[in-house]
């Protein structure tokens, strides 16, 4: 058994924990979850965490944003964080930083079948590559390159590639964003900002506006959340409609990444929007968009899809991680 500090650092919310890490089992020992946004840095925040332990141990962090080296400046906050200050200020015996999707990637091994849902079953000899997209805060794309004995994950910035549309709508959403931003990135539509922009681009499209408490319950706590529960519900016509165009264009880039990583042994889709929304998910329009890859999607047929249900998949990784590069 080894004791290891893992973080899961995202724009929304940052968790630490304490892991015990036996192989590829894990067990948290101390978790604590604080609101990313609320704190200026996040070496105070990582302080108040570790007051009273002994940090005489090893770390990894999973961090959104491109790691440089052992830096990172992270994309959706204001966050400089450098692994030697850390290690330094801290005393832990090693200190390691990952990307975010790297680290969910990191963590797969440690997933059991209950933190897992099948979306497609794939070929019984599925074997090869393997990819991971997570639509969150942002948009977390990675791959696992099979070496023919285990998976090896490397990190992406693919969430920021330019976003292409299949349909007129579809058109018409990214013309409206390009008047926004200078680039449009799939992360401006596959994402919890994403299906904000998605509702108030057909709010305008439908030449309509919000019906009821919905403004109301919007601006009181997460849009993306209200418009996804409204529905799930099947409560607001114009929500629905937004939520199928988001799960349609979900779909569209998962189906992107698992061709461009060749991801015959499966591709998973992690990230806080899909266990929230898994009957949408289940309705096929998700698959439906995936598959749609023209003579390709045979190739897409035989991938394994999973959801992962277990949101500490993000923790499990820097955890196994920390412990497995502990001696180097």
């Amino acid at each position: 058994m080894q004791l290891v500090l893992a973080g899961d650092i995202g724009g929304t919310k940052t968790r630490l924990a304490l892991v015990e890490v036996h192989g590829t089992r894990v067990s948290i020992r101390r978790e604590y979850s604080y609101p990313s946004q609320a704190h200026a840095q996040f070496d105070a925040l990582l302080g108040d965490f570790l007051k009273d332990t002994d940090t005489h141990i090893h770390a990894a962090l999973g961090i959104a944003g491109p790691i440089k080296g052992r830096v990172v400046s992270t994309t959706n906050l204001p966050w400089y964080i450098d692994a030697d200050v850390l290690q330094q200020r801290f005393e832990f015996l090693s200190c390691n930083l990952l990307n975010d999707l790297e680290a969910t990637a990191c963590g797969l091994p440690a997933l059991g079948g209950d933190d897992l849902l099948t979306l497609q079953a794939g070929a019984a000899d599925a074997v090869g590559n393997q990819a991971v997209i997570a639509a969150g805060t942002g948009l977390g794309e990675a791959g696992l390159y099979w070496d023919g004995l285990q998976h090896r994950p490397f990190a992406t910035e693919g969430g920021h590639a330019t976003f292409t549309a299949s349909t007129q709508i579809e058109f018409d959403l990214f013309c409206h964003l390009q008047q926004q931003f200078s680039h449009v990135s799939w992360e401006r539509v596959v994402s919890g900002m994403g299906i904000v922009s998605i509702y108030e681009f057909l709010c305008a499209y439908r030449n309509t506006q919000a019906q009821g408490d919905l403004p109301t319950q919007m601006r009181a706590g997460d849009a993306a959340a209200v418009i996804a529960k409204a529905a799930m519900l099947r409560s607001d016509a114009l929500c629905i409609e937004t939520m199928l165009c988001f799960v349609r264009l979900y779909g569209a880039e998962a189906g992107n990444v698992a061709l461009k990583m060749m991801s015959r042994g499966g591709l998973y889709i992690g990230g806080g929007i899909a266990p929230k929304i898994l009957p949408l998910l289940q309705d096929g329009e998700f698959l439906a968009a995936l598959l749609n890859k023209g003579r390709m999607r045979h190739l897409l047929e035989a991938m394994p899809i999973k959801v992962i249900l277990n949101d500490r998949a993000a923790l499990y990784g820097p955890a196994l991680y920390a412990a497995a590069t502990a001696g180097n």
